[in-house]
């Protein structure tokens, strides 16, 4: 199955190279190019893309407000946010405003193919670096003061909250799994549990969702 892909970027060299990239993939297959944020939530609400490639920064429109308009749609495509800027706000602006992923723009051939590839089956994705610092920036502490939780928080059982604490500290399910003794099927189970109860797609988000409850807390400025 081929996956339709929107490339909006106001450079037009960068786009075109984009094009280029996912072009030469057998399975992926430019449907549209913007100019714009305004253009691109345009041609996604016509083309009904699978995946839209957005930079964060365009004139009119930005990348993070399109994100926000094509998320919010009827159809929503999956978003990836490109960008020249290793930077923590706009990164996390556009994961709350529904991006799946987010890589910096020297992110190689290879690697752009695989992230749509990934991104279109439903996983998050972000670049190794960004990964980092959001976890870094946003949760990196508990808020273990805290009295009274959220109604989200509050539908999460015991060892669900356990492991939404663990995510949200960057363990893998197979740490996760080693951390609590139990398997990696159980954690699999509990993590896809914490998905459906706090209505989000993916880890990511559930990293941010975490951090926006008062489970977690940003690291103190220094």
């Amino acid at each position: 199955m081929t996956i339709r892909v929107l490339v909006a970027d106001d450079q037009d060299l960068v786009r075109a190279g984009f094009c280029m990239i996912i072009d030469t993939r057998d399975d992926l297959e430019v449907v549209g190019e913007a100019g714009d944020g305004e253009e691109a939530v345009r041609l996604a609400e016509r083309l009904r893309p699978d995946v839209v490639l957005m930079d964060v920064r365009m004139p009119g429109t930005n990348g993070i407000e399109a994100t926000r308009r094509l998320t919010a749609a009827e159809h929503p495509p999956k978003v990836i946010i490109l960008t020249t800027f290793d930077l923590d706000e706009p990164m996390y602006a556009a994961l709350r405003a529904g991006a799946s992923g987010f890589l910096l723009k020297d992110v190689r051939p290879n690697e752009l193919a695989d992230a749509i590839r990934v991104v279109a089956s439903g996983e998050a994705l972000l670049a190794p670096t960004v990964t980092r610092r959001l976890l870094d920036r946003f949760v990196p502490t508990l808020a273990d003061d805290q009295v009274v939780r959220p109604a989200e928080l509050a539908e999460l059982t015991d060892r669900e909250l356990e492991v939404l604490t663990l995510v949200a500290r960057a363990a893998s399910n197979a740490e996760i799994a080693r951390r609590l003794v139990v398997t990696e099927a159980t954690v699999k189970t509990h993590v896809s549990a914490i998905l459906r109860k706090l209505n989000v797609p993916d880890r990511v988000h559930a990293v941010v969702a975490a951090y926006d409850l008062g489970l977690v807390r940003p690291r103190p400025s220094v």
